[in-house]
């Protein structure tokens, strides 16, 4: 492989996403893309207590704790819509201090 064949770093580098920065992306995905997405992160949720959600462009990788907070909201009035929301807190990654 040439120099020229090789990816550079950044084209293999992607945004870490980390604590103390905000970040918000939306997508509008078909039911099965948005179904796929729902059962990977079940699957991770059930596996630990960490998850990593990425793109080609960025990584989030999420330490969480307990309670994870699920709300559902439908509202049935005019054109009906159903809200499905889940909010995983912050793991703390600090220690309590040692009593002598």
């Amino acid at each position: 492989m040439s120099e020229d064949d090789t990816p550079s770093d950044s084209d293999e580098e992607r945004t870490l996403i980390r604590t103390g920065r905000d970040f918000e992306q939306e997508y509008r995905l078909d039911a099965d893309e948005a179904g796929r997405f729902l059962i990977d992160l079940g699957e991770q949720l059930r596996a630990g207590d960490e998850l990593t959600i990425s793109t080609d462009e960025w990584e989030l990788p999420f330490a969480f704790g307990e309670p994870v907070e699920l709300e559902v909201d439908f509202e049935g009035v005019d054109d009906p819509e159903l809200e499905i929301e889940l909010a995983l807190p912050g793991r703390p990654d600090e220690r309590a201090p040692d009593v002598e």
